[in-house]
């Protein structure tokens, strides 16, 4: 009889820096979802952005690097060169499809990328297309409960991103409730408690949504002014 260990919390020891203190954290309860291990390496948290300056500031395991744009071969070259974790780079499936979508998911995995974004409007074919031209994995997003997901497995399709706002959670449910083992990425939204609900739902890894550059930059300068402004009530102003 093997004597069980007992259950107890893992110590974790946190070593950062002065100039490293203030990157974007991912919120803590992301760690309460499995995971999903892809080519070894264990991925919860996963951030959202193609900002360069935030993909170099941040401690997810993962990028999403997906964009309202045509997907360019220049841009995950430049994103996969500078991340210090992988990334899942969007190859297209809206706009862009068919032959030039598997061309770009060529490029992206030559490039390094872990993982290959579709858009929701994906076709099959264009699925199919891809898939007989990499051996990286699929990542399908998927925005409604609706949404044929056997085809799409069938079709290629390794990992679901379901990403459907405030119907997220019940998506996520669905999905689990029919295919038991598949992977599914999944918003996690704004606080802990939405965090948590979809990992409850089902969701085995969380993308995560910073604040723009734009808005953390203008917290740094409040506090810059109001430095400032106090500097100069003690006297230390201008002479």
């Amino acid at each position: 009889m093997v004597n069980e260990l007992p259950k107890k919390r893992k110590n974790i020891p946190d070593i950062t820096t002065a100039l490293r203190r203030d990157v974007i954290h991912m919120p803590s309860i992301i760690s309460e979802c499995s995971g999903i291990r892809i080519y070894g390496r264990r991925i919860k948290s996963i951030i959202f952005t193609t900002d360069v300056a935030q993909i170099i500031n941040h401690n997810a395991d993962a990028v999403m690097a997906v964009y309202p744009f045509t997907p360019h071969p220049a841009i995950s070259y430049a994103i996969v060169g500078i991340s210090p974790v992988p990334v899942f780079a969007g190859v297209g499936g809206g706009t862009t499809g068919g032959k030039r979508c598997a061309q770009i998911a060529i490029f992206a995995e030559a490039q390094g990328a872990m993982g290959l974004v579709v858009n929701s409007p994906t076709t099959l074919e264009t699925i199919r297309a891809i898939a007989e031209v990499v051996d990286t994995p699929i990542i399908c997003t998927v925005v409604s409960e609706f949404m044929d997901i056997g085809s799409r497995i069938a079709a290629g399709v390794s990992i679901l991103n379901v990403s459907g706002a405030t119907r997220t959670v019940d998506i996520v449910k669905k999905i689990r409730a029919s295919y038991p083992d598949v992977p599914i990425i999944a918003t996690g939204g704004p606080t802990d408690q939405t965090i948590l609900e979809t990992i409850q739902a089902g969701a085995n890894a969380i993308t995560f949504t910073p604040p723009t550059s734009a808005e953390l930059f203008k917290k740094k300068m409040d506090i810059y002014r109001r430095k400032a402004s106090d500097d100069f009530k003690d006297g230390e102003g201008l002479a």
